[in-house]
């Protein structure tokens, strides 16, 4: 029968523990330090929930609505450039892909995608659009002069893009490693004290709606950077939504999205309870136990403004959050701007730097 040994670690300098027989305590063989044999056995079941914890992967919910007669009102475009799906209400016309602005599309079949569960209708309009990008050059002071002059806009595209949310309940047991260091001077002796703690954070975190695009066609930086979106105005989806705007179809299918969604929920379950950590020089997460009860994921319909630019035969990509008009997007750099405004902050902190140095040595 195998057995499982465990080497137990010292929390202050991580060197070996031995049992001190004398003192009934472990004790560390480089610094010193001894601990009691609850402490440590406390330290390392956290560590091996962790794992065990680690090793589980959470069952979500993927029942999914069909689209049944809404169907007959709905109309579905493919892109021949860059094979974005699309979908609209029938009296909308999809004339250009506001993905790569290919200006042709040509019809598809509306088959096998599901009917989205909510939605959150656009509340900022085209002219609010143009105005932000406007507003995302200033104070960028290593943008090509021409490019504020040049930049084409090429397509302003509304559209609809698919979100998978996800709802859980997770328990976090989290184990901290912190410190608190004093310094004093004793004499002519500098004095610095570092003092070591064990500290645990245990606590049950509620998410709803974390979300998760299902489209490839969309930067998942971009997305990212829009966020969030206020899912109070999340309602139920109807076709009535559509008129006027394009809706991606997702090509990513939610079971895809289960590892990012997952990852997302025990980072913002982290950030928790680290938040409660405080009073401490440092703070180091020793192990980390984050059990995830999957819930319900439901589909929804995001709006985003997309901004399609040329300049200089190179295209630019911007985002903006249909509701919030939180807006995103790469710009070109001046790299000649650049380096001289490094050399104008560099060279005098050089030579600032050098009578420091060596000023004292001069006359």
């Amino acid at each position: 029968m195998a057995t499982n040994v465990t080497n137990y670690q010292c929390p202050s300098c991580t060197g070996p523990l031995h049992y001190g027989s004398e003192s009934g305590k472990l004790e560390c063989d480089y610094c010193g330090e001894k601990f009691e044999v609850a402490t440590i056995e406390s330290i390392y079941e956290g560590r091996e929930q962790a794992a065990a914890n680690a090793a589980k992967e959470p069952n979500w919910n993927f029942t999914m609505n069909e689209w049944g007669e809404d169907a007959s009102h709905i109309r579905a475009y493919s892109c021949p450039s860059c094979g974005a799906q699309l979908i609209c209400d029938e009296t909308t016309a999809a004339t250009s892909c506001p993905y790569c602005n290919n200006p042709t599309v040509i019809p598809a079949q509306l088959a096998g995608i599901f009917k989205p569960d909510f939605v959150i209708p656009f509340k900022v309009n085209k002219e609010a659009a143009k105005s932000a990008l406007k507003n995302h050059y200033r104070g960028k002071k290593f943008l090509p002069s021409s490019f504020l002059k040049e930049n084409k806009i090429d397509e302003i595209k509304s559209i609809y893009v698919p979100f998978w949310l996800f709802n859980s309940e997770t328990d976090a047991n989290i184990h901290y490693r912190t410190t608190n260091t004093q310094a004093y001077t004793d004499g002519d002796e500098n004095v610095v004290i570092t003092q070591y703690y064990h500290v645990v954070r245990q606590g049950n975190v509620h998410f709803e709606k974390i979300p998760v695009d299902g489209s490839t066609k969309m930067p998942d930086a971009h997305m990212d950077a829009i966020e969030p979106y206020d899912y109070q105005e999340l309602v139920p989806f109807s076709t009535a939504y559509l008129p006027g705007y394009l809706a991606d179809k997702y090509d990513v299918e939610a079971k895809e999205c289960v590892e990012r969604a997952n990852e997302r929920i025990r980072m913002s379950a982290q950030d928790a309870l680290a938040s409660t950590v405080t009073g401490y020089a440092t703070v180091t997460p020793e192990s980390v136990a984050i059990d995830i009860s999957a819930g319900e994921v439901k589909y929804a319909l995001l709006p985003v403004w997309m901004l399609n630019t040329t300049w200089k035969n190179k295209k630019f990509l911007f985002a903006m959050n249909g509701q919030t008009g939180k807006f995103i997007g790469d710009l070109p750099v001046d790299w000649k701007k650049f380096f001289l405004w490094f050399g104008g902050i560099s060279l005098p902190l050089m030579v600032i730097i050098g009578l420091i140095l060596f000023g004292g040595g001069i006359g």
